[in-house]
């Protein structure tokens, strides 16, 4: 066997195993929610637990996911990968033989943790494994599956409570998980970061100010947003995050290097994630609830109907990685976002208490298509807009800013939902559902407008090196990309 078949075999397994284990991690945000009243039915638990059963995990994922790329770049990727992923499968494990409430609330919170672990690295194990000439058509394919797992997490969730049991939703990673921990073992290579020790101080003021920023933000749209927690929550994570930039800014060898953000490349795709995961996540909330509630379809008929948007990834993500290796990721996430900005605004112009499935397709074939061209440049953009030694921390803090924005586009949509209508009658639900969906197509269009910020494609040393010409090893790609 030659040393270019070794090579593509090691990336074909790379894209196997990272693609797997990020839609595992993905899949969790949403899976929950559908399965909730027979949650109720089988362990108890108030309304307030019930959506601790979703937030829990939300939580502790979105708060640790930079850590877990600052202790995967200190200790090594692979090591801490596998490190996750044992924790997620058992805490999955724990969360189908949960036998009250509360210890599902448990269960769920360290699943987040192993997920935080285990998501940010994907990325980088993923790019250390690929050519730099290959890598558009690897972040298509991992993208895809990502999307996918995000969108289609209702679906799954529904279809697995309506025809087996809730319990299903936390075994189907069991066997997954136990599968990918060998292959993670022998199939990827170790790597590691700047070598630099733990920033604890960076650590310790990052996690605090996420925990209060998500926490609020959780709470808000159920206690208020005049409640005292939820105000304090959201006051103190905002001082810590406010100390973490500074901190950061001084530091010899920070978590998250401040400097980062001067390159346009890296502030511009950044603020477009977080943009897009506030109008995407807030949307697929309120309209999964919507084909059920309103339309009377089952939880798993409404996840068949939603899949010219949630399953488009799959067709179109990896023609969007190969487009973005020809033409440059800003054209590409940027149309994408147009996209699902009036594939969202079509929505909120047929939404009614009696739409046919013909009238709502066009919306939801436009949306799937601009999500699709979305994931896979945004990803490359990312990783190719920092030094190779830092795309862990770039990958988490990345990740970070996407789940803080799911979060934000939950609280907002249903804070809005909430003011204008509510589950009294359909027509109630729908004059609710029509201002959350255009507040969630202007959202995504300032994305699109983000995206643009960021700097046309030049050339850096990872191209130079896919297209044989010599680059200079030290020069950044953050520099070769910023403006």
């Amino acid at each position: 066997m030659s040393q270019q078949t070794a090579r593509r075999g090691g990336a074909a397994w790379a894209l196997v195993i990272t693609s797997v284990a990020g839609f595992m991690a993905a899949l969790d945000n949403l899976v929950v929610t559908t399965a909730l009243p027979s949650i109720r039915e089988d362990l108890g638990g108030a309304l307030d637990d019930l959506e601790w059963t979703v937030s829990a995990y939300t939580l502790t994922f979105a708060v640790l996911l930079m850590t877990g790329a600052a202790l995967g770049d200190r200790f090594g990727r692979r090591r801490l990968f596998l490190a996750g992923l044992t924790v997620f499968t058992g805490a999955s494990a724990a969360a189908a033989m949960a036998p009250g409430i509360g210890s599902l609330i448990a269960a769920r919170a360290v699943q987040g943790v192993g997920a935080a672990v285990l998501m940010p690295l994907t990325l980088t194990l993923l790019t250390a494994a690929v050519p730099a000439a290959r890598r558009g058509t690897a972040y298509g394919i991992w993208g895809a599956v990502n999307g996918l797992a995000v969108a289609s997490g209702p679906l799954i969730g529904g279809s697995l409570t309506e025809h087996i049991s809730w319990h299903w939703i936390f075994w189907l990673n069991v066997p997954l998980g136990l599968v990918l921990l060998p292959l993670a073992r022998l199939r990827l290579a170790e790597s590691h970061g700047t070598g630099a020790r733990l920033d604890l101080p960076g650590t310790v003021l990052a996690s605090g100010g996420l925990f209060g920023i998500v926490y609020g933000l959780v709470r808000g749209p159920a206690d208020g947003w005049t409640d005292t927690t939820v105000l304090s929550a959201l006051f103190a994570g905002s001082a810590l995050l406010v100390g973490f930039v500074l901190y950061s800014t001084r530091a010899a060898a920070p978590m998250l290097p401040m400097r980062l953000f001067r390159s346009r490349a890296f502030a511009g795709i950044n603020a477009a994630s977080l943009l897009m995961f506030v109008g995407m996540f807030g949307s697929i909330f309120l309209l999964s609830q919507y084909m059920q509630g309103v339309l009377g379809y089952s939880p798993t008929e409404a996840g068949l109907r939603m899949l010219p948007w949630t399953g488009m990834p799959m067709l179109v993500a990896p023609v969007a990685g190969i487009l973005s290796d020809r033409v440059g990721g800003r054209p590409v996430v940027a149309t994408g976002l147009f996209l699902q900005a009036a594939g969202l605004g079509y929505m909120a112009c047929v939404v009614s208490a009696d739409v046919s499935y013909a009238a709502q397709l066009p919306g939801l074939v436009i949306s799937g298509i601009g999500m699709a061209l979305y994931f896979a440049p945004a990803a490359n953009l990312v990783m190719s807009s920092v030094r190779p030694r830092e795309q862990g921390i770039a990958s988490g803090a990345n990740n970070a800013l996407r789940e803080v924005g799911g979060a934000l586009g939950i609280a907002i949509m249903s804070s809005i939902f909430s003011a204008q209508g509510g589950y009294a009658s359909a027509q109630n639900f729908v004059d609710g559902l029509r201002p959350a969906l255009v507040t969630g197509s202007a959202v995504v269009a300032l994305a699109g407008l983000a995206a643009l910020l960021v700097p046309g494609r030049r050339r850096t040393p990872d191209t130079e090196e896919a297209a044989g010409r010599p680059g200079r090893a030290s020069a950044p790609a953050a520099e070769a990309l910023s403006a």
